[in-house]
């Protein structure tokens, strides 16, 4: 079999990992979503201008939050965490004793009911002290009991857990296993009834459980086998972390977050009542999913706050170190870094304000802002961080602690590097963002060609289907010819800001004609081209990023003239370098090394090329088992 029809032939595995996503994944768009026009060649402007602003009263609540969080900060040795790779127990109580833990908890559970954007704004800050406690403050709230037991609790189950979360009970999320990372088709973890329906035993092992070793209560993910005539299949658990039968195997440690606490969780008969059960048995993904939906939100603030912090020491860096007889910021080298970090660090901060914001708002569908947010944040992010340690030179690789014990100041450079690494993988990979941000932007083509778009239909179908979407793109496609990018004066209310927003008009537009040519071209082998996949997205994801750098800009430029005269020199500088990056990504789309690429990977995983290793000395050999895989795929 030749290498294209190894890579175009879904296995059985593929086909049922399809099924599970595709059942999970939520279909209705109820409302407007701007991110996902961009792919479509619809610039809806006003769907995110003016700039979101966020209610008074609660904008007051948070502010108030923020100062007392802003003072325990100042208390906390992020040095020491780093040094002892563990939160000491005074910040947990300090931090539970100001409502940390219960900072998007709904006020009538005893939480202090924060926006979004404040919410993202305390766990920035709290990062910059180490991004540890924002580990350890989203993964509770975020992803742990209580998001999703707002969203999909019974009133009884909101009644007795969200107070105690509130309270400072950590929590936990728990859907990970040691074969299983992106693929929960695979699921090896069980949720057996017992015979009289009253409860489950709960047997499996899950991985990498933030904040698992310390947490009170988990929200655990397993797959209810078919019993009863009923269906089954992965639903999500409310259980007790002192239950009889849970084992924290193992403390898992990283190259970076130092101080996250992280493990291996083992489950043997655990009895779980059937009141803990959250949704139906077989939601359990789509719980997750839509929990995901604004959870990975707390990415983006982490990524803006570490961008405010490298602009800070590259700043002062620049300023301070004197080469050749003048700061070395005055050097055009390091000058275009320098212009990088702080054009970035504004965009990183508009991409999250902007998507929190329209959360907030709830008028929005903000199901692909908040993905896209959580891709661009964390690919930019660690970006701004190398270029950081590339300014700092030798003081960017030496660690904080030698720096110190030899009289300079403590410079943790190296360290956000190894603790920023970690967000292109967290909540969902870069490679997996891609495909499901993909996915959802070529959902209208697939509806439009239905049988089309299937494998499985016969030629009657899919000529059937043929009828219906040449309909719809004899309705869509003229939309593309021409819009208000190609109008001079268009925009013209965002003054020398205007010309990106043109530029990004019309970039959508050919964004949407490429997504289709592709389409036609591929149809349903559209899926396993993955890389043509990527760029799409990557072009959408920095089309939305100059949108949010230019409204912010020009709201802040609308309520003070000074400030708002640097945002928008911010803005501009940062459109020029995603100009540049979006023509390198269209460019991508009909020329690259995709296929002899695909072809020298499966040669070296069939061993052709083993000759290439010669040479070293492979340490990590007899070390321990391989991961096997136990599908048929």
């Amino acid at each position: 079999m030749s290498v294209d029809a190894r890579q175009q032939s879904p296995t059985p595995g593929e086909r049922k990992a399809r099924e599970v996503a595709e059942e999970a994944r939520e279909r209705e768009w109820a409302r407007p979503s701007f991110a996902k026009g961009l792919y479509l060649g619809s610039f809806d402007l006003e769907l995110i201008h003016p700039y979101p602003v966020p209610d008074p009263e609660l904008a007051a609540r948070g502010t108030e939050f923020l100062d007392a969080l802003t003072e325990l900060c100042g208390t906390i040795d992020g040095a020491r965490i780093e040094r002892e790779d563990r939160v000491p127990d005074d910040t947990v109580a300090a931090l539970r004793e100001i409502g940390a833990f219960g900072m998007k908890i709904p006020r009538e559970y005893g939480g202090l009911g924060l926006s979004l954007v404040a919410y993202g704004r305390a766990l920035m800050l709290v990062s910059t002290v180490h991004p540890s406690l924002g580990a350890l403050l989203s993964a509770h709230q975020s992803i742990g009991v209580p998001e999703p037991v707002r969203m999909f609790g019974t009133p009884e189950q909101k009644q007795e857990y969200l107070p105690r979360c509130a309270a400072g009970a950590i929590s936990a999320f728990l859907l990970t296993e040691p074969d299983v990372g992106s693929d929960p088709a695979r699921m090896s973890s069980t949720a057996t009834p017992t015979e009289d329906g009253s409860a489950y035993l709960l047997d499996g092992v899950k991985l990498w459980t933030t904040n698992g070793p310390i947490a009170e209560v988990l929200v655990v993910m397993a797959a209810v086998p078919p019993h009863d005539g009923v269906r089954g299949g992965i639903s999500a658990f409310v259980v007790e972390a002192d239950s009889p039968g849970i084992t924290v195997e193992h403390r898992n440690r990283f190259m970076g977050l130092r101080g996250m606490e992280n493990g291996v969780t083992r489950f043997r008969r655990v009895r779980v009542p059937a009141a803990n059960r959250l949704g139906r048995e077989g939601q359990g993904l789509r719980i997750a999913l839509t929990t995901l939906n604004t959870g990975r939100l707390s990415i983006p603030a982490i990524c803006a706050g570490a961008g405010k912090w490298s602009l800070s020491i590259a700043r002062q860096w620049s300023t301070e170190r004197v080469q050749w007889g003048r700061p070395i910021g005055e050097h055009e080298a390091v000058g275009a870094k320098l212009a990088f970090i702080a054009a970035t660090a504004f965009a990183l901060e508009s991409v999250f304000e902007l998507s929190a914001g329209l959360a907030d708002a709830g008028q929005r569908d903000v199901r692909i802002e908040a993905a896209l947010a959580k891709l661009w944040s964390s690919e930019m992010g660690y970006r701004v961080a190398d270029e950081l340690i590339q300014i700092r030179g030798g003081r960017g690789f030496e660690t904080a602690e030698s720096l110190a014990a030899r009289g300079e100041r403590a410079v943790p450079a190296e360290q956000l590097l190894r603790d920023m690494r970690i967000n292109r993988i967290f909540e969902g990979s870069s490679e997996i963002m891609r495909l499901l941000i993909a996915r959802e932007a070529v959902d209208v083509h697939l509806d439009a060609a239905g049988e089309l778009a299937s494998r499985d239909a016969d030629l009657l179908a899919k000529a059937h289907a043929a009828v219906g979407a040449s309909g719809f793109y004899a309705r869509w496609l003229p939309t593309l010819v021409a819009g208000q990018g190609m109008r001079p004066g268009a925009y013209g209310e965002f003054g020398r800001l205007a010309r990106h927003l043109r530029f990004v008009e019309r970039s959508s537009r050919a964004l949407a004609r490429r997504t289709f040519s592709a389409m036609a071209r591929w149809q349903v082998r559209l899926d396993r081209k993955q890389v043509l996949l990527g760029h799409i997205v990557d072009i959408g994801a920095e089309l939305f990023a100059m949108s949010a750098a230019c409204t912010r800009a020009e709201a802040m430029r609308r309520e003070d003239a000074d400030a708002g005269g640097d945002a928008v020199r911010l803005a501009d500088a940062f459109c020029e370098q995603a100009r540049l990056r979006v023509a390198a990504s269209f460019r991508a789309l009909t020329s690259s090394t995709t296929r002899s690429d695909t072809r020298l990977a499966r040669a070296v995983m069939d061993g052709r090329v083993r000759w290439l290793e010669d040479g070293i000395v492979d340490q990590s050999e007899g070390t321990g088992p391989w991961i096997a895989s136990t599908t048929d795929d």
